[in-house]
């Protein structure tokens, strides 16, 4: 298969792409990437990134961001940022990927726990990750037949667990490699308008 991992480099991508490079080709994209550069919160960009790589099999994206702090501290704008990237972000990533996915294609998209189970100062993220569980689950209204898109959703994963284990108290760090085969699900599997949550170890 040829897959476009967009954050492919990062706590979370990098592990994803080890599950699927041995037995694939993996076209890592980022916004720090010579090679397949790409800023999801720019829809040119997005568009550019597929005119490169042509035709794909599935697309994973672990990418996006989203301002963490106390509802009082947050302006409109910072609001915008999550919106605009990973909200905004993943939508026009389907919109545009779409329509260069093979016939048996797929996208994965990512979130995390806060879509459903929110901590304090993730007001921000939890607006954002909730409106993506909601997108896929009304995209397939639109597409039964697909291309499928699904949503992986992590919990406090153990690669990350030092930095933000206070924000978390009592949630027990998900292995990375579990996060990985919850890619795979997407990638490999049926799954169509799903919200893969992995919030357990």
């Amino acid at each position: 298969m040829k897959i476009v991992l967009i954050g492919g480099s990062g706590t979370i991508g990098s592990h994803v792409y080890k599950a699927f490079a041995a037995d694939h080709d993996v076209i890592v994209a980022s916004r720090r990437s010579m090679d397949y550069p790409v800023n999801i919160a720019d829809s040119d960009s997005i568009q550019s990134l597929f005119e490169k790589t042509g035709p794909v099999d599935a697309v994973i994206c672990i990418a996006g961001e989203a301002k963490w702090a106390a509802f009082d501290e947050l302006s409109e704008s910072d609001f915008y940022i999550g919106i605009k990237s990973k909200m905004m972000g993943q939508v026009n990533l389907v919109k545009i990927a779409k329509e260069y996915l093979k016939p048996t294609g797929s996208i994965t998209l990512t979130t995390g726990i806060l879509g459903e189970h929110p901590v304090p100062m993730t007001t921000s993220a939890a607006l954002v990750n909730g409106a993506i569980h909601s997108f896929v689950l009304a995209f397939k209204q639109d597409f039964p037949q697909g291309p499928r898109v699904n949503v992986v959703a992590p919990g406090l994963v153990e690669d990350a667990y030092e930095k933000y284990k206070d924000y978390f108290p009592g949630h027990s760090p998900v292995p990375m490699d579990k996060v990985a085969e919850g890619y795979k699900t997407s990638v490999m599997g049926s799954q169509h308008g799903e919200l893969i949550r992995i919030y357990e170890p």
